[in-house]
């Protein structure tokens, strides 16, 4: 997407001067090369804030997209949970520019990243988590990580399901790994927003553990049902 040349030069560019290009630039990217197809916004137009939205992870266009459809088409501020370690890749940092978004330490006991979670929606503002932690190399739905269940319980936020395909095509993983080396190409790019939710409570005598597994599964499973059938993974 970027030359070397141009990515050097964004390195060095003051916050605000790389904040303009990036915007302007992967914005036109995403008109130019996306097909967007979008069902279910009538699901959440009076729904009570703040939400948590959840959902699937293909790409490293998801945040843009969401963005697009939720932020901007929509009028709801969001801002979107992010791995750390993205902001060592430029072409994802530019994204950056382009999202609100809050750290968080993959993998890790994370209580820095996960009060600020709760901060932004305990301040009446929105987040959006994508619960694999990751993009799926080959489209169906991963088992997701842990923590949705207390994130929702500290901040008594709704949950907002949201099943995303196509992406993966608009911009597909580079089997590498190398980020930079990504790039947009014409997809259609399907939204299907489901309707609010909030998480059941704790059964009686129920283990943690086991009650977070089950909370978060049952998330999941709203989000495959928003997707085809394919992409659903663990969760068919």
């Amino acid at each position: 997407m970027l030359s070397p040349k141009l990515a050097k030069l964004i390195e060095i560019l003051p916050g605000p001067m790389v904040g303009v290009i990036a915007k302007k630039a992967l914005n036109s990217y995403l008109n130019k090369y996306a097909n967007l197809h979008i069902e279910g916004i009538e699901n959440i137009k009076n729904t009570k804030r703040p939400i948590i939205f959840i959902c699937n992870h293909l790409s490293n266009s998801d945040g843009l997209v969401l963005n697009k459809v939720l932020n901007i088409m929509n009028n709801f501020d969001v801002t979107f949970v992010l791995g750390v370690k993205l902001n060592d890749d430029v072409i994802t940092k530019l994204g950056t520019y382009c999202v609100k978004t809050t750290p968080v330490k993959p993998n890790t006991a994370d209580k820095e990243g996960l009060t600020k979670m709760v901060n932004i929606l305990r301040s009446n503002n929105n987040i959006l988590i994508f619960p694999e932690g990751t993009r799926s190399r080959n489209g169906a739905m991963l088992e997701a990580r842990k923590g949705l269940s207390l994130i929702a319980k500290l901040s008594k936020a709704i949950i907002v399901p949201i099943g995303i395909s196509g992406s993966e095509k608009l911009m597909p993983i580079n089997k590498e790994g190398e980020m930079y080396k990504e790039d947009f190409h014409y997809a259609d790019v399907y939204i299907n927003v489901g309707e609010a939710f909030y998480l059941d409570k704790k059964h009686a005598g129920e283990d943690r553990k086991d009650y977070e597994k089950r909370a978060v599964d049952e998330a999941m499973y709203r989000i495959a049902e928003l997707v085809p059938e394919e992409y659903r993974g663990v969760y068919k």
